[in-house]
């Protein structure tokens, strides 16, 4: 397949995320509502991080299965696992890092905690992420968990034009597309389950920028994957990707709790996870 091709599967691939998106411009969302919108972005994200961790951990169980079948060394899959535990825990910590430094930069309620606690504040005086509110700044790291996921994706789209399995690269599209329009949908539901009115409502152009976050990566990986294939890249990107997911995680499980609606909570984590699973089983299918 040709590279301007390539590229636009990868378009494809990434700019769905722009259909989930029109979720956090929800006006003034029932209670109940909001509970339901934050669990289902909370299954969406378990989904992905299961997703991200399989794929990730497939070289070094490659790894280990050589050793045991007697062709093949120990070094390698030394070499995967540490960039697995490398990545994982970077993508953790550099998350809890960068939230508690906007904590301390925002600062509007000597009583609030970071994370989880302050999803609910309001904006603080200043530019940048700084001024946002926190559910704001929550959907920045969402987004930048799922790009980092995304492009791995587009390196795996890549690969399979430049290799001219093109069945192989159509189906990955059509499977990454609605991986991608669930996805948009993750980043921005925290937004509309913290919004009790219009204050905060996100701009389109707010929007589309996670939109370019989250679905832009897809499309870079793409260019990227069709002319460079590395195995290890590819674990480490993935690996980022789940250790800033399992952070947002436990934020929205914080919140979710606050709401005392344990039964909410389910449905929308069941949904979510579903969700994601539906769209993962559409690639399995057609056998990528």
């Amino acid at each position: 397949m040709s590279f301007p091709g390539t590229l636009l599967l990868g378009f494809i691939a990434g700019v769905t995320i722009l259909l989930g998106l029109p979720i956090g411009r929800l006006r003034r969302p029932a209670p109940s509502l909001r509970t339901v919108l934050n669990a289902v972005a909370v299954g969406v994200l378990m989904f992905l991080f299961w997703d991200v961790l399989s794929a990730a951990w497939e070289p070094i169980d490659g790894a280990l299965g050589d050793i045991h079948a007697g062709h093949g060394g120990l070094g390698r899959a030394v070499g995967y696992g540490a960039l697995f535990a490398g990545g994982l825990g970077v993508g953790l910590l550099g998350l809890v890092a960068y939230d508690r430094y906007m904590f301390r930069a925002t600062r509007t309620d000597a009583h609030a905690g970071p994370g989880a606690m302050a999803i609910t504040e309001k904006p603080a005086p200043g530019r940048g992420p700084a001024g946002w509110s926190a559910a704001r700044r929550m959907a920045l790291l969402i987004a930048v968990g799922i790009g980092l996921h995304n492009f791995a994706e587009g390196l795996a789209i890549g690969q399979a034009a430049a290799s001219n399995a093109i069945a192989l690269a159509t189906v990955l599209v059509i499977g990454f597309a609605l991986h991608n329009a669930t996805e948009g949908f993750g980043i921005v539901a925290p937004m509309a389950a913290a919004r009790t009115g219009d204050a905060d409502r996100p701009s389109w152009g707010f929007l589309l920028a996670m939109a370019a976050i989250g679905g832009g990566p897809t499309f870079v990986g793409t260019a990227v994957g069709y002319n460079f294939t590395s195995e290890p890249v590819s674990v480490v990107f993935l690996t980022l990707a789940a250790g800033s997911i399992v952070y947002v995680i436990a934020q929205l499980l914080g919140v979710a709790a606050r709401a005392k609606r344990a039964d909410l909570v389910a449905y929308g984590l069941l949904i979510g996870l579903l969700a994601g699973f539906l769209t993962d089983a559409i690639v399995s299918a057609g056998g990528a």
